[in-house]
């Protein structure tokens, strides 16, 4: 996927990244996204050399026809795991399929919104995410993804050419809350611990609601203004802070430059880092043993 459509996606919408070194070589590592497009998904993994697998709704892998096919056989095949939202047992499944990837060494990519931002906004944040650090023992990276929404908004199928930004925040350690999995206290002080690093990454303006109750009152006729507004009075970051304030990331020449080399790196295969690879570039510089 990296070789063909990593290529066209390089080459129309120049991604640029800031951050790619709080990337761990190897190990576990739980990358915690906003949620813009559903293009998110595409782009994360073209710009990190490591491979990475993402929960993915349910609904991509139960659709009808050729394209529900199609769509199906795309997402198994770069690894999505299916997660039934309706929560229970699903979801509760999906977890610890997560939880088993990390326990392999593995990257593992979540959206602690459970869904698509409804307008460019983060949202309050599930604690899915919190558990899978406390069980796993793994860092956090938080990530935020910048232009994704403005090149595919909701509804719209084939994303206009627009410059995506990845911004990758340093790992967040929650070792000093192992064995505290059960607690919903300490779960959701994870949680809006992990949301206000993606608030400052990403200069998003918070709303502190779920985002997927703002959608079911949107699918009843509410504006967005009107299914948000219980939230917007006083407005707070994560937790009841402050907010503070908030800049969207622009890119500098060099993480333009670090972007095109960073997705370069990702189009060769093997993957240099990833668990894919038989040989280290060090290997690769010596001759062939003669066995």
């Amino acid at each position: 996927m990296k070789a063909t459509v990593g290529s066209a996606m390089r080459v129309f919408y120049q991604p640029w990244v800031r951050g790619a070194n709080h990337i761990p070589e190897t190990g576990p590592a739980i990358l915690a996204s906003n949620h813009l497009a559903v293009i998110d998904s595409f782009f994360l993994p073209l710009m990190i050399r490591r491979e990475v697998v993402f929960l993915g709704k349910s609904d991509y892998f139960t659709g009808k026809g050729v394209k529900g096919k199609a769509v199906a056989a795309f997402m198994r095949g770069v690894g999505t795991i299916p997660v039934d939202r309706g929560g229970g047992r699903a979801s509760e499944a999906a977890l610890r399929t997560g939880l088993k990837r990390l326990n392999e060494g593995g990257l593992f990519g979540i959206y602690p919104e459970g869904t698509r931002s409804p307008d460019g906004r983060l949202y309050r944040g599930k604690t899915g995410v919190a558990r899978l650090a406390l069980e796993s023992g793994a860092p956090v990276i938080p990530v935020a993804m910048i232009g994704t929404n403005i090149a595919q908004p909701i509804g719209k199928r084939i994303p206009k050419l627009v410059r995506i930004g990845v911004v990758i925040g340093e790992p967040l350690d929650f070792s000093r809350y192992r064995g505290l999995e059960n607690d919903r206290f300490i779960l959701r002080s994870v949680t809006d611990e992990i949301m206000y690093a993606l608030m400052q990454l990403s200069g998003q303006e918070y709303v502190d609601m779920y985002a997927a109750t703002v959608k079911s009152k949107i699918a009843k006729g509410m504006s967005i203004e009107e299914a948000t507004t219980p939230s917007m009075t006083p407005p707070a970051a994560p937790g009841g802070r402050p907010t503070p304030v908030l800049e969207v990331p622009e890119p500098s020449d060099e993480e333009v430059e670090e972007g095109k080399r960073v997705a370069g790196e990702a189009l060769k295969w093997p993957l240099p880092g990833s668990e894919k690879s038989a040989r280290t570039d060090e290997d690769e510089k010596e001759p062939p043993s003669a066995d």
